[in-house]
């Protein structure tokens, strides 16, 4: 029953939360809010499951997939929208699937959520395969929609993720690998986009840049596959192959122009003193991983 799922819990510290001054009440959330990290901290070996699994993936030509309803859903959209920028990855390589479509996204149709044939033939839609990974993000763990996106592809032998907040979920028992981090009862009872949404926004973003990391697309800590396209990121570009390269700014601008404006590339010339073709030939050969390009003849 839904009333007795933890996210529907009331939460005792915000019993009274109506009846308080608005600097009490924020820091009522503020304390509740402090728990979350914690609960994701408990999950990161599945976490780390979870990350492995999509790089094996997507070494392989898979893609990673989320697909949610409500507030769920949204984090998943928002996730992957974010990956094309930060990564320069292709729009298709990690996707966000929404119960009710593009609409939903501004608009709140949760009544689409209760039809898992639905999630199933949306999954389908997107061109879903078995080398494909998917994420299943429910806080409850028990929406239709996404249990029955989840049961297609198990058929098609695919890795399953469930992201939920509520113990021993449908959900969890429908994965290859459950993520449940347990915030506790939400400030406002049954409120997921808070202390829930927080949790899955944490975990998202641990799964696709861990992803990403594993796959070469970070070099220390920097987002080498930066794209300078407008006169910000050109800035960002330029203090990234000054950093990395441990050249001056002017002569950053010298090898992004030099390279193609490939950051990666104009970092391994400043670093090794090799001509762009060498540069890009040593890339290639090192699966795009600067590290491993800098230790290559």
């Amino acid at each position: 029953m839904l009333k007795e799922l933890l996210t529907e819990q009331p939460n005792p510290a915000s019993a009274s939360i109506d009846a308080l001054p608005t600097e009490e009440a924020l820091r009522i959330i503020n304390a509740e809010d402090q728990k979350i990290a914690r609960a994701v901290e408990r999950e990161i070996p599945a976490i780390a499951r979870a990350v492995d699994a999509v790089v094996a993936a997507m070494e392989r030509g898979g893609r990673l997939f989320y697909i949610g309803a409500g507030t769920s859903g949204r984090l998943g959209v928002l996730d992957a929208s974010e990956c094309p920028p930060t990564f320069s990855v292709p729009p298709e390589m990690v996707q966000g699937i929404m119960a009710g479509g593009e609409a939903a996204l501004s608009r709140a149709t949760e009544t689409t959520e209760d039809d898992p044939a639905m999630g199933g033939r949306d999954l389908l839609a997107r061109g879903f395969t078995g080398r494909d990974v998917l994420v299943g993000i429910a806080a409850s763990g028990r929406t239709p929609y996404v249990l029955g996106a989840v049961a297609e592809a198990k058929r098609m032998g695919a890795v399953t993720v469930g992201l939920s907040c509520t113990p021993d979920s449908e959900l969890a028992r429908a994965v290859s690998i459950a993520i449940t981090p347990l915030v506790g009862p939400e400030v406002v009872a049954g409120s997921t986009r808070m202390k829930a949404g927080t949790a899955q926004k944490l975990v998202l973003n641990m799964l696709s840049t861990g992803a990403f990391i594993r796959l070469g697309y970070v070099y220390g800590n920097l987002m080498v596959n930066v794209q300078p396209k407008n006169v910000k990121l050109v800035d960002r570009a330029r203090r990234i192959v000054t950093q990395a390269a441990g050249v001056s700014y002017e002569r950053a601008g010298e090898l992004l122009a030099a390279s193609g404006n490939s950051v990666r590339v104009a970092i391994l010339m400043g670093k090794t003193g090799v001509g762009r073709e060498e540069a890009e030939r040593r890339l290639t050969a090192a699966g795009g991983r600067i590290s491993k390009a800098l230790h290559r003849e």
